[in-house]
């Protein structure tokens, strides 16, 4: 056996390649370690990202905002920021802590975002985002991404999202994860501008027509796996969010179906039994079940008995003295 083959078979597959097909979307309050963990135990490829993390947060912060555990991995950190020597300085950091990839928030609407200059509204301003970037690159070998918008209030012509990734690009950004909606920055809350802007799919498709040589993967209203599967057709990856959490389970095909990696799915009772020795090692350590089990609510999605297991959770699980045991008699709705 030489040493290149013996280099591939140490190193995990997704450091292997940059090339990724299949990832979960930031989502700030809900991608935290507890939602990781519990979707890696599902998925071994898919691309998990942590919830947008401001600069400010990392620089000043009190608490650890870059811890995440290795069993998680492939993980990458979203940033929020536009202060490419404060980017710089977190990439670093990230890239210090082992982060597979970072990721720059140019998509995020609300208010609290704008405010601080970073999000949707730097589509606006493409050449600071690609300062941002240019600065992340020369402190690490990490990845460098960035996930966008189409656009952003009337300003949602092509030739708008072609100005940010060109920008981007020049400074030696090859890889880009495309939200199919417009951001609508006054008048539309974070939730609406999830659902209210229409999608477009062909404006993605196109972009990766007119940029064969960069990674594009699309985001936005992807629910099915059949859904992927057509993505993948026109675009290098697809990244889903919300259905990642009203229905996790969605997780455990994506290695087979996506990956062709087979007889590694695991039934929806093998996830939540490898859930609890989780939770006791988290909670020994002082977590609090509810911040574990909440990511569970939708795992049995469509079962009989899911009411019943998730009523129990919702009405037990906030209590003080809720442990694993609290999960194992939930799951008895849904044996």
């Amino acid at each position: 056996m030489n040493e290149a083959t013996t280099q591939t078979q140490l190193t995990p597959s997704w450091q292997q390649s940059t090339f990724r097909r299949f990832s979960v979307a930031p989502m700030l309050d809900w991608t935290d370690r507890h939602c990781r963990s519990f979707h890696r135990i599902m998925s071994k490829e898919a691309v998990l990202y942590t919830e947008m993390i401001t600069t400010g947060a990392i620089i000043h912060g009190k608490g650890d905002y870059l811890h995440f555990n290795q069993h998680e991995q492939p993980v990458a950190l979203q940033l929020g920021g536009s202060n490419p020597d404060e980017l710089a300085h977190c990439a670093k950091l990230a890239a210090q802590r082992g982060y597979a990839e970072i990721n720059l928030n140019v998509g995020c609407p609300s208010d609290r975002v704008q405010n601080g200059r970073f999000g949707a509204c730097l589509m606006a301003e493409p050449e600071l985002v690609a300062q941002g970037v240019d600065a992340m690159k020369a402190v690490t070998d990490v990845p460098v991404t960035v996930k966008t918008r189409i656009g952003i209030d009337e300003q949602d012509s092509y030739e708008f999202l072609l100005a940010l990734i060109e920008a981007s690009h020049k400074v030696g950004c090859d890889d880009f994860i495309i939200h199919a909606r417009k951001a609508w920055l006054q008048g539309l809350s974070p939730k609406q501008n999830r659902e209210v802007p229409p999608l477009d799919y062909p404006r993605v498709y196109q972009l990766k027509k007119d940029f064969p040589h960069l990674h594009i993967s699309i985001n936005g209203g992807v629910k099915t796996i059949a859904e992927c599967e057509h993505h993948l057709a026109h675009v290098d990856g697809v990244m889903i969010g919300r259905e990642a959490y009203s229905n996790p389970y969605l997780l455990a095909e994506v290695d087979a179906a996506l990956y062709g990696l087979e007889g590694c799915t695991l039934s929806r009772h093998q996830v939540a039994e490898k859930m609890l020795s989780y939770i006791d090692d988290e909670m020994r350590q002082g977590a609090r079940f509810w911040h574990i089990a909440r990511h569970m609510l939708g795992l049995f999605q469509g079962m009989p008995g899911a009411r019943g297991y998730r009523r129990h959770l919702s009405e037990n699980g906030h209590k003080q003295d809720a442990t694993a045991d609290t999960l194992v008699t939930a799951l008895s709705f849904v044996r």
